[in-house]
């Protein structure tokens, strides 16, 4: 069997009980930075065997995985922070675990995309993770005039290093659009800041940005 076990984003303490019991009685662990994930579990005391599972080495380890899967041992895959596959390696052992018929569960949890949205304010009745937005200005004018039609609420992920860039992209296209700026979710210096394109372009420009950023533009104008 493989588990998909969503782990903290932040706050350690944001971990569900069934998480903690998988994570104790799997045979090996399956982590993208196994340095970062000892962390977790030290606090938790929990002692298995880690094995590194990341973006530049998922298609080889997949034949690996596969063979123990099927010989009946149990493997938890998790990543650094939040829900396997929501921009997380995982999709492609995935993929392989259904085209070959081996068990799969998911152990739901923290998903940075999701617990932005409720902080929004923005309607959550229909919205899309388009995860993270092309670096190249062009691509990024293009992705965001899709995403102001969009007839909901869109949830990007977004680099300290480009948040700027990003929106005074934003505020070329439509300087009235309600945005937000969620930061450092669940950790002590945690920011939800809610203004139109233009008022967070101007105070992002004006101050130095850390953290991890989720950036999310509603369907809607200030008006």
């Amino acid at each position: 069997m493989l588990y998909l076990v969503a782990t903290p984003i932040g706050n350690l303490a944001d971990i569900t009980l069934r998480a903690l019991e998988v994570l104790r009685t799997c045979d090996y662990i399956l982590c993208e930075d196994t340095r970062h994930s000892l962390k977790l579990l030290r606090h938790y005391e929990i002692q298995k065997p880690l094995k590194s599972y990341h973006k530049f080495n998922e298609k080889r380890r997949c034949d690996e995985i596969i063979a123990d899967l099927k010989a009946g041992v149990k493997v938890a895959l998790i990543t650094d922070a939040g829900t396997p596959l929501i921009s997380d390696p995982g999709e492609i052992l995935v993929q392989r675990c259904v085209e070959e018929q081996v068990p799969i569960t998911t152990i739901p949890g923290p998903c940075a995309a999701i617990a932005a949205l409720t902080l929004s304010g923005f309607s959550a009745v229909q919205f899309q993770l388009v995860s993270f937005l092309p670096k190249k200005s062009g691509g990024l004018t293009k992705a965001l005039t899709a995403l102001l039609a969009y007839e909901g609420t869109s949830i990007c992920y977004e680099s300290p290093y480009r948040l700027v860039k990003t929106l005074k992209a934003l505020c070329t296209l439509s300087p009235s659009r309600k945005v937000a700026v969620v930061r450092e979710l669940t950790k002590i210096h945690e920011e939800c800041r809610r203004g139109t394109a233009q008022d967070l372009c101007n105070h992002y420009s004006k101050i130095s940005v850390k953290g991890e950023i989720v950036l999310l533009i509603s369907c809607e104008e200030n008006s």
